[in-house]
């Protein structure tokens, strides 16, 4: 039996690992850029021959270094060709990578080599180097350590340090002189091996090693390839963290599906920059890039002169209204079309093309909900953005939304042969091909997520809606009740209070509660160039967060929620109630948020008890202090008098009988 890819090209079934996949790519798009990476400034590209030949030569190095198949090698760095090169370069060995996330604390680093049991690392620089070498001690396997840019290590002595450069000299000498020897190592991988092992990010406890074969990951990239009609002209930008199994599957296992080409940004500083140059055709990202990314809209518009503010938001509406059913397809009149099209004019392809969006024809958002007016913002501009549901122990893929049929409330219906179940308690539970083998050395964590016959726990709340879309509510454990007896989702109250571009990020509880309360993250840029123009002096994260103008501010916000929130006959009791202004910023490095930018609900319960109990109390202010940790490492202390705030409750709008 042989397969048909979306470009009309037979595939052959016996390409089950991605080292097969790659020789066939050398040879099938040998000459199409595979990747490209901007360096000074210059994009640098490297076409599938290319890549394949780099990636022989490094796997045999690591053989000549003495890994074996098995073997654990971590992967460390922002996007860079040379990082995914190596990825495959390792698994053509029959080794196992294990990419880790560039921004992890030497502690966070420390726990994932050691408990991967990783013999070697790949380091994109000296700053990966560094922090490997601070953690060498404490991870005894840890034998080898490869590095890609010289710069800054030319000095460094220690015997297992090795630059990429001499063990990819090293195995090409070894293809020279023993050619057969990596052809062999490739075809004794099987697609019922491990590819890769990826650690959740932590969100409820200990990060977990999901180990994912190569079945896995191919076949549930290869069905999402057909089922959006992924091409080979298609261009992706991969500037999320490679330890993140979306990452992995657009970045690594579509493309080397599908053939198209991934481009790798300078920095994380010019990601920005480097989009719109690219302009992709494919894009992802989780819901808080999309924010962030509105939230520079609104704040640009607020600097604009006053006939641009009006257009501006007079198009929008316009956009907002007809938009949507145009991209679906839906009927709109004549009129609204030409009105449309002068905004495209005007406004909306102006925005898009500022964003680096004028060329997309398929984006995706997962990770978390996001924000039914986020989402619609972005769709009223005639970008296909869709929503899909997914989980690392998935490879990703359980629903995805099609074309034509999109919902601001739902993320989409089962992707290719994957089935869905709600349990008794209202949990999603699924299986397919994506379904993770286990969790590395930790059977009980297995045990208690997927099923004998392959069902996955995936501990979130949800229920089909008559069309057959899946609606998750929230996390199973976090939806709970106030003590009124009203439904409490706190991810459906954060969307919508992060909606806002003065709000980054929103926690709230009310779980057992009387009442809804919420802690609030300002958005130092959008406040802060709204205090500019008001002339409000402030000098710091801190003194921006405590300004009493600033505090106005985000009480009106809180009530434009309410009076949304009191239109909803499920949740108009989930009305917020109290507030307050953290002043500090959530952060990961204090283990706040996952590396992914997820909050750590429970731990901050824990963390901030006090703060949450004055919450809920008829306090008026209360005296915050507590510990951050600095970017060199370095601990310190806030200390802070927060002002809690009320916020004016709405009643209920009655519905018309």
């Amino acid at each position: 039996m042989v397969e048909t890819a979306t470009n009309g090209q037979v595939r052959d079934p016996a390409l089950d690992t991605f080292p097969k996949l790659l020789m066939d790519n050398a040879v099938r798009y040998r000459d199409a850029p595979a990747t490209r990476e901007k360096e000074f400034g210059i994009w640098q590209s490297w076409t599938w021959h290319d890549l394949f030949e780099d990636v022989q030569d490094l796997a045999c190095g690591l053989a000549e270094l003495g890994c074996q198949r098995g073997d654990k090698i971590a992967i460390i760095g922002d996007n860079r060709p040379r990082l995914y090169g190596a990825m495959c370069a390792a698994q053509a060995v029959g080794g196992v990578p294990v990419p880790m996330y560039q921004d992890a604390a030497t502690k966070e680093l420390a726990f994932v080599v050691e408990h991967a049991e990783a013999r070697f690392a790949i380091a994109e620089d000296q700053e990966q180097v560094d922090k490997l070498l601070e953690i060498k001690d404490a991870c005894p396997r840890l034998e080898v350590i490869v590095y890609i840019d010289p710069r800054g290590i030319k000095n460094y002595q220690q015997s297992f340090l090795h630059s990429y450069k001499d063990v990819q000299a090293s195995g090409h000498k070894r293809r020279e002189n023993d050619a057969a020897f990596l052809s062999s190592e490739i075809a004794k991988g099987k697609g019922s091996d491990i590819a890769i092992i990826l650690y959740t990010s932590g969100t409820t406890g200990t990060p977990k090693g999901v180990m994912l074969s190569h079945d896995n990951v191919l076949v549930t990239a290869r069905n999402a390839v057909e089922r959006d009609g992924l091409r080979r002209d298609d261009e992706v930008l991969a500037y999320l963290p490679m330890a993140w199994v979306g990452d992995h599957v657009f970045s690594f296992g579509q493309s080397y599906v599908a053939g198209f080409c991934v481009n790798c940004p300078e920095s994380s500083a010019t990601v920005m920059n480097d989009l719109r140059e690219v302009g992709p055709t494919y894009f992802f990202a989780p819901p808080a890039i999309y924010e962030s990314l509105l939230t520079n809209v609104m704040i640009r518009m607020e600097d604009a002169s006053r006939l641009k503010r009006n257009l501006f938001h007079k198009f929008l509406a316009v956009a907002k209204r007809v938009g949507s059913r145009m991209l679906d397809g839906k009927p709109v009149s004549i009129k609204d079309r030409l009105v449309y099209l002068l905004g495209e004019i005007l406004v909306y392809g102006p925005l898009k093309n500022t964003l680096g969006f004028s060329r997309i024809r398929i984006a995706y958002t997962a990770g978390e909900a996001i924000g039914p007016d986020i989402f619609d913002f972005y769709r009223s501009l005639g970008i296909n953005i869709k929503q899909l549901y997914g989980q690392t122990e998935a490879a990703v893929f359980v629903t995805m939304q099609p074309d034509g049929e999109i919902k601001l409330d739902t993320v989409g219906t089962p992707a290719r042969q994957v089935e869905i179940k709600i349990a008794d308690n209202g949990e999603v539970m699924y299986r397919g091909p994506g379904v993770f083998q286990c969790y590395y050395k930790n059977p009980e964590a297995t045990a208690e997520t997927k099923t004998e016959d392959g069902w996955v726990h995936t501990g979130d709340a949800g229920f089909f809606d008559e069309d057959g879309h899946l609606k998750i509510i929230d996390r199973a454990k976090d939806v709970g009740k106030l003590n009124s007896g009203a439904i409490f989702s706190p991810k459906y109250v954060e969307n919508k209070l992060k909606f806002f571009p003065q709000i980054k990020e929103a926690v709230v509880f009310g779980n057992q509660r009387d009442y809804v309360a919420a802690f609030i993250n300002i958005d130092l840029e959008a406040v802060g160039n709204w205090a500019e123009k008001r002339n409000i002096p402030y000098a710091s994260y801190q003194e921006l967060s405590e300004r009493p103008e600033v505090i106005e501010l985000i009480q009106e916000n809180l009530q434009k929620v309410n009076v949304d929130l009191a239109a909803d006959s499920h949740l108009s009791g989930s009305q917020i109630r109290r507030f307050l202004v953290l002043p500090k910023e959530l952060d990961a490095d204090d283990g706040e948020l996952t590396r992914t930018l997820k909050v750590r609900r429970r731990f901050v319960a824990e963390r901030y008890e006090s703060v949450i109990d004055a919450l809920f109390s008829d306090k008026k202010s209360f005296s915050m202090e507590v510990q951050v940790v600095f970017e060199d490492g370095r601990t310190g202390t806030i200390s802070a008098d927060l002002k809690l705030r009320d916020v004016p409750q709405v009643a209920p709008v009655a519905k018309a009988s």
